[in-house]
């Protein structure tokens, strides 16, 4: 039986989120990267009906629960990632060393990653 994740085509509509551009497109750097947050966000707003389906909060400090919606996509990425069944996405991370905190916006609602003091901040952009 597929799993959640490939019953709602997670790779694909991952995709889709990180399919974006720097600021200047021409940079030798290239895509930027994402953090599971940002993914997070934009993923409950781009497919509501799968982000109710999966039924976890998007994530950050104060959301009551260990899991998150930011972790769940963070694991499968970095899974699929090293067992190769993910080859169009690389992932990387933000050091934490004198970070205190990050910060999203999502429908009014300030989100604060909850990372910072505990491990280094996983993100991950699409291979050009």
């Amino acid at each position: 039986m597929p799993s959640q994740w490939d019953q709602l085509q997670m790779d694909s509509k991952i995709t889709q989120i990180l399919n974006v551009q720097s600021h200047q497109p021409s940079h030798h750097f290239g895509r930027p990267f994402m953090t599971p947050y940002q993914i997070a966000i934009s993923f409950a707003g781009t497919f509501p009906n799968d982000f109710q389906t999966i039924g976890l909060p998007i994530g950050g400090t104060g959301t009551g629960q260990q899991n998150s919606l930011a972790q769940y996509i963070a694991h499968q990425l970095s899974q699929r990632i090293k067992d190769k069944k993910l080859t169009n996405i690389e992932g990387g991370f933000l050091h934490r060393d004198n970070l205190l905190t990050l910060q999203y916006e999502s429908n009014g609602q300030v989100i604060e990653s909850s990372s910072m003091q505990s491990y280094d901040l996983s993100m991950y952009r699409l291979i050009d």
